[in-house]
């Protein structure tokens, strides 16, 4: 059956397609920084409501995302950096499991404020190289 909020979801997903089609790599990692960070807090929501199935969805979807950025990382010509969010992403991904299966929000807490200062630092590092 279509719902008024089906068509706003289906939508949501055709804008989200043309932005990325559209998007520069740089521009491809906020938004799924920025999408990341969209689920995580409808997986707190779920968690503090208690609809697990929910929780658990939005936390599979979030190391759908961990996942996908992670295999984005170019180890070879990375380096050192490339290492350290290898190592971050997978703090994440460890804390998302503790977070999903303790039912445990001070652990997606942590995993907030380390995706979020991953985002800043990414936005700082488009402005100093010129992408907006």
């Amino acid at each position: 059956m279509f719902t008024e909020e089906s068509g706003f979801d289906a939508y949501q997903q055709v804008d989200v397609e043309a932005q990325a089609a559209a998007a520069s790599p740089y521009q491809l990692v906020l938004m799924l920084i920025e999408g990341f960070l969209d689920t995580l807090t409808r997986a707190e929501g779920h968690m503090e409501a208690k609809r697990f199935k929910e929780k658990g969805e939005a936390i599979a979807r979030c190391l759908d995302i961990i996942g996908g950025l992670n295999s984005a990382l170019d180890m070879e010509r990375g380096g050192e950096m490339a290492e350290q969010m290898n190592r971050l992403y997978d703090f994440c991904s460890l804390r998302l499991f503790e977070a999903s299966t303790g039912n445990d929000a001070t652990k997606l807490a942590e995993v907030r404020e380390v995706m979020t200062n991953i985002q800043e630092g990414w936005k700082n590092f488009g402005v100093a190289h010129g992408n907006n």
